[in-house]
């Protein structure tokens, strides 16, 4: 089975070479960090640290993504992994998150925060409440049990692709997980350790990029509420 870890990363020069060093060889056929956009030595550090690197110049994490599944798609690969690059994650705990998937047991694996262990001060009280209200809503709308949006996730390819994903920023991780309902894969939430990050935090880090991750999680849920019908339909009619 071949697995290609894609980790977008925008000015994470500092964090980056650990996140790829602590990644299990065995199991991991190639690192692939999507430099969006970055200021600092991202790319420098990554290839050094002997990861393939591709540029993204459109700001987003849904545009890092979709440029390394493009890639991972031209080098036939198996099973993408997402791992974000700021070493908050346990890259070494990838193994845990491809098992469901190598057994057969699961399309699509979600490493959940919530259900393992999170050092003091690693998820914010507006990251906890955003990924509780979320979880919250998707269990309302579709009866989807998820405890995390965590980054931090492996699916097979040809399963990620046939959800059509669309997102270009704070929504895609939502999105996927709505999706992959939506088509009827098969979905395991895994506990991981979670750990303060190296640098502050794009997102949650300041207010400013909170309430827009916020906004956009919601308006995400209430579009994708909107499309249930048609998607539901759209992924019977083309069975992954």
């Amino acid at each position: 089975m071949r697995v290609v870890v894609i980790i977008p990363a925008y000015n994470e020069e500092k964090a980056l070479a650990r996140v790829i060093d602590d990644l299990p060889r065995k199991v991991v056929s190639e690192v692939v960090v999507v430099d969006n956009a970055s200021t600092d030595n991202t790319a420098e550090v990554a290839r050094a640290a002997g990861a393939t690197v591709l540029a993204e110049a459109r700001r987003g994490y849904g545009y890092a993504c979709q440029r390394g599944i493009r890639y991972a798609s031209d080098r036939s690969a198996d099973v993408v992994v997402f791992l974000d690059a700021d070493y908050s994650d346990y890259p070494s705990e990838a193994a845990r998150l491809l098992e469901p998937i190598t057994k057969g047991e699961a399309d699509f694996v979600v490493g959940s925060r919530m259900r393992g262990t999170v050092e003091r001060g690693a998820l914010l009280p507006q990251a906890r409440y955003g990924n509780w209200l979320a979880c919250m809503l998707m269990r309302a709308i579709w009866g989807i049990r998820h405890t995390d949006l965590g980054p931090f996730r492996a699916i097979k390819l040809s399963r990620l692709q046939h959800l059509g994903m669309r997102d270009p920023t704070f929504g895609w991780t939502i999105e996927m997980q709505i999706k992959a309902h939506l088509a009827g894969l098969r979905v395991i939430e895994v506990p991981v350790s979670y750990r303060c990050r190296i640098g502050t935090s794009k997102i949650t880090g300041t207010v400013c990029g909170s309430v827009r991750a916020s906004v956009k999680i919601l308006w995400t849920i209430g579009a994708l509420a909107m499309q249930s019908r048609s998607l539901s339909r759209q992924f019977a009619k083309a069975p992954a």
